[in-house]
């Protein structure tokens, strides 16, 4: 069952924006995100505001999807024009879900020629959707390559057959190279999204899962530790006694191994789950969320920010569309971040980051406990002398904990 929304202040029927939400935002990139919440099989560890067919009921359509989307997109551009927010163009655009590619890469090919005509399109650009490996095909790719897309990044997830039957997934192991070389051979760059700490897994099938995706030559590789949600047909599992609890012990230990094996094979980390061949191989979308930037999230469920405001859609497909088939906001909710509240999050996130934390950025009591962090192996002396809170690998697996530091009560 996908997660509720968060509780928030009521959004406006038209999307118009706080005044505040324009100042500075010249300065600041503009991406997009769209969400596409349809899944051919719901996964037994998702929260995700997805939908299979059977769940989606009647008013809901996979076939209309793309125009609802199309019709948020130009409310957004009115939205953002009548709160003095000036037009940018797209630095980044995410597809994700739910599985965009379950629908025709003609509906997401639309879909980006609607948002790049709307807001325009950075030149150098970088555009992804995620995939699951069996729902591309040669010919797919290669629309979604001419019409701008330069990334896929596919939910792989491990390359044990019995790992994958926990996780619910439907992709056969032999399919991910298949789709990698597709994918290649229609001139996208690949990203693989890895999952470590499945019930039942041992450390030499997380071993053979790294080994394995390193084998394919991807650009980048995300490595998620698997999180028991509620309400997730794993955890009801896991309550039963039907599969094993998870264990930190074991993250930190697959952690270590993915972090030594992925950077053995030419990957380096960027962020605390994330490992690319170059600077130019990390996922500009992501980092662009990291770093505060403004997005619109179109579809379901998605979440926007733009200058310091943040709100996002209703949940179900339904009522997303009728109520943008009213002429209105498909907004559940917002809120409007206060300064402590903006600089919380930014120290939360920018830690996390490879290039770190400038010390500048934090107040004198996060100051004082740099000294402590260094002592303890957290931070990276030769950085935090320079000015910059860097984690060690001990601090990346501690991330939360040194983040706890740097905001004492």
């Amino acid at each position: 069952m996908p997660s509720a929304l968060p509780l928030g202040l009521p959004a406006p029927e038209d999307g118009i924006l706080p005044t505040d939400a324009a100042v500075g935002a010249d300065a600041r990139d503009f991406g997009l995100y769209v969400h596409i919440p349809f899944c051919a099989v719901r996964c037994g560890y998702c929260d995700f505001n997805t939908y299979t067919a059977t769940e989606l009921g009647g008013g809901a359509s996979q076939d209309a999807y793309a125009g609802s989307v199309l019709t948020e997109l130009g409310l957004g551009a009115v939205a953002l024009e009548r709160s003095g927010v000036p037009r940018r163009p797209m630095s980044t655009v995410f597809f994700g879900g739910g599985t965009p590619t379950l629908l025709p890469a003609e509906d997401l090919a639309a879909i980006l020629r609607a948002a790049t005509a709307t807001w325009g399109l950075e030149p150098g650009a970088e555009v992804t959707t995620e995939a699951n490996p069996d729902s591309v095909t040669p010919e797919s790719l290669r629309i979604l390559r001419d019409a701008g897309f330069t990334r896929v990044s596919f939910g792989m997830q491990s390359a044990v057959p019995h790992v994958l039957a926990v996780l619910d997934r439907t992709h056969a192991p032999e399919r991910v190279p298949q789709a990698v070389q597709w994918a290649r051979d229609a001139g996208l760059k690949v990203s693989l999204d890895l999952i470590y700490g499945t019930p039942g897994e041992s450390i030499d099938d997380w071993r053979a899962s790294l080994t394995t995706a390193l084998s394919y030559g991807p650009d980048h590789i995300s490595a998620y530790a698997l999180i028991i949600e509620e309400g997730t047909r794993l955890a009801s599992q896991i309550r039963r006694g039907q599969v094993p609890p998870i264990d930190d012990d074991d993250h930190a230990d697959k952690y270590a191994l993915a972090d030594e094996l992925l950077t053995a094979g030419g990957l380096h980390w960027y962020e605390v789950s994330n490992w690319a061949r170059t600077p130019d191989d990390a996922c500009r979308h992501n980092l662009a969320y990291w770093r505060g930037s403004d997005w619109w999230g179109a579809g379901p469920g998605a979440h926007s920010h733009v200058g310091g405001t943040r709100w996002w859609n209703v949940k179900h497909p339904r009522a997303y569309s009728t109520a943008l088939d009213t002429g209105k906001s498909p907004a559940a909710g917002r809120e409007i971040l206060t300064t402590a509240d903006r600089y919380v999050e930014d120290v939360m996130l920018r830690v996390r980051l490879r290039e770190g934390l400038p010390t500048g950025k934090l107040a004198p009591a996060g100051r004082t406990a740099v000294a402590g962090l260094i002592a303890d192996g957290l931070v990276e002396p030769a950085a935090a002398f320079a000015g910059r809170v860097v984690l060690t690998f001990r601090g990346r697996l501690l991330a939360d904990a040194v983040v706890r530091r740097l905001l004492p009560d």
